[in-house]
């Protein structure tokens, strides 16, 4: 999901904050009625499409665009079929809080929602509460860790937890002395206090903390500094012109030297800049990124694959996602609040809502499914269902999140990503402030 935010940013972020010290409040559905719906039902993909974060949307997209289309090949939810709709926010509360205010107020059967995420959360997560819209966030901030919003999910861990993977992985691999080189957008802040206190709670040492100005045309400054703080390690997130730009002039000053990443670094943008200005070879020996674990094989992975890679035109390139955790984690939100609807036998969120976490509960004699449609068809026949989806098995705390693993991956020249190494959930949770 920076601390050196324009003066009106920073008034923004603090009344922002302010909101969330306030419980969401959500009206009792007890004597109402179901709203009546006619015609296609409308997800929304809320994300940045354009800004710094611009790979953020596109890969929210993939996930939504395929569960659409296989809950339309099973005969759609109650009646309907079911749409994906892309809503730009920028990455900036600036322009998130219009964008979320028009689409709740005029985007017809809108039942649910991907996003936000880390750059608009704070501003918009209660404005999407308010108006009874289930929202599944990619939002890594910790400030949701303990969430009081009845409408909020979010089923991937905090960047908080990424930061302490990275130090995990890195104290491990011998390295002791850190450099923090992150982007001042809120997504790539996220994860820098935790990752200060990890690393140096291991044993090793932050030799300089750097937060760099977006899309400069030169860090030469910056880069000097860094070299001569002398560490053994590059721990990064910046959008991709930033740290192609970066890497390349550390290249050309002093050599590379190992780069650990956050999940967007292994995102086709940022591999083909930085990979283009200091060469696939030499990205190739120096880098590794941490992101949520997942197995991306089984059943329900294969649904998904299947799905992702038959949506052509809808989704460009699609291969790219088919190991993308929050992808993965996109299209079960999908697949998740459909099966919500069939549970409630409405659409209507102000009553699915509260089936959400009913239908990946793994309740005693709780039938185990891997689709919209295996879950459909047991729904059918009376049964509980238990929801394994492509990003793996969901198990939602008392504050709607469900969280896990990282697994470290490093990039090969023939486009694949291997994985280096797994940080177990029990091993961030005793390093996290």
């Amino acid at each position: 999901m920076s601390d050196r935010l324009t003066t009106s940013k920073v008034g923004l972020s603090l009344a922002i904050a302010a909101v969330l010290v306030l419980a969401a409040c959500g009206s009792s559905t007890q004597g109402a009625k179901p709203k009546t719906y006619t015609g296609t039902l409308t997800f929304a993909s809320f994300n940045p499409f354009t800004g710094p974060d611009a790979s953020f949307g596109p890969e929210m997209a993939a996930g939504c665009i395929p569960a659409a289309n296989t809950i339309n090949q099973a005969g759609g939810v109650l009646g309907h079929q079911v749409q994906c709709i892309a809503v730009d926010t920028r990455g900036d509360p600036a322009d998130a809080v219009p964008a979320a205010q028009k689409m709740i107020a005029s985007t017809e059967n809108l039942v649910g929602m991907n996003g936000p995420s880390s750059d608009e959360a704070l501003a918009t997560v209660p404005i999407i509460d308010r108006a009874h819209l289930p929202m599944f966030a990619d939002s890594g901030q910790a400030a949701f860790d303990k969430s009081t919003y009845k409408y909020f999910y979010r089923l991937t861990p905090p960047d908080d937890a990424a930061g302490v993977a990275m130090a995990i992985y890195a104290y491990n691999k011998g390295y002791r002395r850190g450099a923090a080189v992150f982007g001042n957008d809120l997504s790539s802040q996220g994860n820098v206090p935790n990752l200060l206190t990890a690393f140096a709670k291991l044993g090793g040492q932050i030799v300089i903390n750097q937060t760099l100005t977006l899309d400069q045309s030169s860090y030469r400054t910056e880069v000097t500094a860094l070299v001569a703080a002398s560490p053994d390690v590059i721990f990064t997130e910046a959008d991709p012109q930033t740290d192609a730009a970066y890497l390349s002039q550390l290249q050309q000053l002093h050599g590379l030297i190992p780069v650990i990443g956050t999940q967007p670094t292994v995102q086709p943008p940022w591999i083909k800049a930085v990979g283009g200005a200091v060469g696939r070879d030499a990205l190739s020996k120096n880098f590794a990124a941490a992101q949520p674990f997942s197995t991306s094989q089984g059943p329900a992975w294969d649904v998904y694959n299947k799905a992702l890679l038959a949506a052509g035109s809808e989704v460009p390139q699609p291969d790219q996602w088919s190991q993308d955790p929050y992808t993965e984690t996109d299209y079960d939100a999908i697949i998740i609040m459909a099966l919500a609807m069939l549970e409630a036998k409405t659409p209507d969120p102000s009553f699915y809502n509260a089936l959400i976490p009913a239908v990946v509960g793994n309740a005693t004699g709780a039938t185990e499914v891997h689709s919209f449609k295996e879950g459909m068809d047991a729904i059918a026949a009376g049964k509980k269902i238990n929801y394994v989806g492509a990003g793996g098995p969901i198990a939602f705390d008392e504050y709607q999140n469900s969280t896990g693993a990282f697994e470290l991956i490093g990039y090969s020249t023939n486009g694949s990503n291997p994985q280096l190494a797994v940080v177990s959930a029990e091993d961030i949770a005793k390093l996290r402030r």
